[in-house]
């Protein structure tokens, strides 16, 4: 967005990082809250959620010159309630305005017949006219000074002043009666912003302090976010589960209305197949920015719940449905299997698959999801459980454009970022290329501990030296300290980061590129399973290396 003049009290359509501009407010900030350094910003306030935010100048434009473009580009329910929101404020407003202005005129009528009454007498008729036109004139003063008397009282001291002198209050909480501040809501807003499930995804994971992500913002967020279940059975405690006609499950938030106001959720149905360690996050963050999911897991006794009859059904009851399963033959028999994926595509229904496999198996799903008149795209995802969890993954998808645009929502809920990568294959190979780095890396950091340790060298001052230096990452931090702890609770199964290493080098066979690297890492998996490590963390290869 390009910088324009704004200023107090403007109105205006606010942008932060990756979410869709939405219609705000500049307003003041509550005393205790600093300006950021750096770039100009101001403080606005968004209608239709309970949420503040500095945002810079270059983010923000005019409500009315742009209104009728962002409208065009985001139809969502919650962008419209917010609009709404924008509207009744513009329509109280203008009320006022004319209050005011009758005000006004009244004020100076009867200080011209004060004027007149005080003059000396010029005449029976002239007093008489005089004292009757001020009298006149005071009535419909006094009758319009009825009407707007809680602007005048406002007039005296602003309700921001009298709330600061009476008590103080903690940051975050603006006060109560600041009328000039606090942009009005509909009542359907306000309902919809009153469920615990209330959110919005611009402050940071509730599993982190509040701190500035961006060293030019500081987020003045009301809003809170509970770190997101990691299981069914702990989205259960807080969603309610909805048993539709056709026996498959359908999740919405607890109060029905789940809203983030920075992410619009898409008006289409979506489908989840697959509660693993990355599925239950991905659902969580969905279920969180708004969207109901009908979900349904190919393991039925997994958590204790059983989640749906079949694939089939949750595809013929939602307009999208994803999928994200551990390897091709589990990809494969949840599309082609008895009650599968393909049993309920019809054409205009869409199919996203998020597992990582190779190109040859995403190519032959997408062959027979068209065949049928359905869409494809597929859409891997890089990450772990924790980032999962966070709705921080990153996301590679390929196939059909329209589709992936339309999953747009959905992306943003669960992710950091997207990349569209062309055409179906593109995603599987590189998705494929990045967990291949990524394994032969972990096993070389657990080749460096082990070498340390039999030269009588310390793991702790290596793991200190490399996190001072080139290599320093949060991936290499929380490998070693799994490693030097002893604990190998999965947030990448080690059996899966050695199938990604297994499918990488075939994709370099096919194409006859040598990976002696990639080949050597995979030896050490292998071993590392043999071992019965397979269920573990990726890091316990290190084990590969000590037995």
């Amino acid at each position: 967005m390009a910088a324009v003049s704004l200023r107090l009290g403007d109105l205006v359509w606010g942008k932060l990082g990756r979410y869709p501009p939405w219609p705000g407010k500049i307003v003041n900030p509550p005393k205790d809250l600093k300006k950021p350094r750096g770039k100009k910003c101001f403080f606005v306030k968004f209608f239709g959620t309970e949420d503040h935010a500095w945002i810079k100048v270059e983010q923000l434009k005019p409500y009315h010159a742009h209104k009728e473009e962002m409208i065009k580009i985001n139809k969502g329910k919650r962008f419209q309630q917010a609009v709404d929101a924008v509207e009744e404020f513009l329509r109280r407003a203008k009320g006022k305005d004319q209050t005011s202005s009758h005000n006004s005129a009244d004020d100076k009528n009867r200080r011209n017949s004060s004027e007149e009454r005080s003059r000396p007498n010029s005449g029976d008729e002239k007093r008489k006219l005089s004292l009757s036109e001020g009298k006149v004139k005071k009535n419909v003063g006094e009758g319009k000074k009825r009407v707007s008397s809680g602007s005048s009282e406002r007039g005296s001291k602003s309700p921001l002043k009298r709330a600061q002198e009476q008590s103080p209050r903690k940051r975050g909480r603006p006060p109560k009666d600041e009328k000039d501040l606090t942009i009005p809501e509909s009542s359907t807003v306000k309902g919809m912003m009153a469920g615990p499930m209330a959110a919005f995804k611009w402050q940071p994971t509730a599993s982190e302090p509040v701190k500035d992500a961006d060293p030019h913002f500081h987020h003045f967020l009301l809003s809170q976010t509970e770190k997101p279940a990691v299981c069914y059975q702990a989205i259960t405690k807080k969603l309610k589960i909805c048993e539709e006609e056709t026996g498959s499950t359908s999740i919405q938030a607890a109060d029905s209305t789940a809203v983030n106001g920075s992410i619009t959720p898409t008006d289409k149905k979506i489908g989840f197949l697959g509660l693993g360690l990355m599925g239950s996050g991905i659902v969580s963050n969905l279920l969180k920015m708004g969207h109901t999911v009908t979900v349904w897991n190919r393991t039925a006794e997994k958590e204790g719940a059983r989640l749906g009859r079949t694939p089939a059904e949750v595809v013929s009851t939602c307009d999208i449905t994803f999928a994200c399963v551990s390897d091709p033959k589990a990809a494969k028999d949840l599309v082609l299997g008895p009650s599968g994926v393909l049993q309920g595509i019809r054409p205009g229904k869409c199919y996203v698959d998020m597992s990582t496999v190779d190109a040859d198996t995403v190519a032959e799903l997408a062959q027979v999801i068209v065949s049928r008149g359905g869409r494809f795209l597929e859409a891997p995802v890089s990450g772990n459980q924790q980032l999962s969890n966070d709705g921080m993954l990153v996301i590679l998808a390929a196939g059909d454009r329209g589709l992936y645009e339309d999953c747009s929502s959905c992306f943003q809920a669960m992710g950091k970022t997207s990349f569209f990568l062309g055409e179906v294959g593109n995603a599987a190979k590189m998705m494929l290329i990045v967990n291949m780095v990524q394994g032969s890396f972990m096993a070389t950091i657990a080749e460096g501990l082990t070498l340390a340790q039999v030269t009588g060298q310390s793991q702790q001052t290596l793991l200190d030296i490399l996190n001072q230096g080139q290599l320093a990452s949060i991936f290499l931090d929380q490998k070693c300290q799994n490693i030097l702890q002893g604990n190998f609770k999965p947030d990448f199964y080690l059996k899966y980061i050695q199938k990604d290493l297994r499918l990488a080098i075939a994709l370099g066979d096919a194409v006859n590129h040598p990976t002696p690297m990639a080949a050597a890492a995979n030896e050490v998996y292998k071993r590392a399973k043999a071992l019965d490590q397979s269920d573990n963390d990726m890091s316990a290869v290190y084990r590969a290396y000590i037995h």
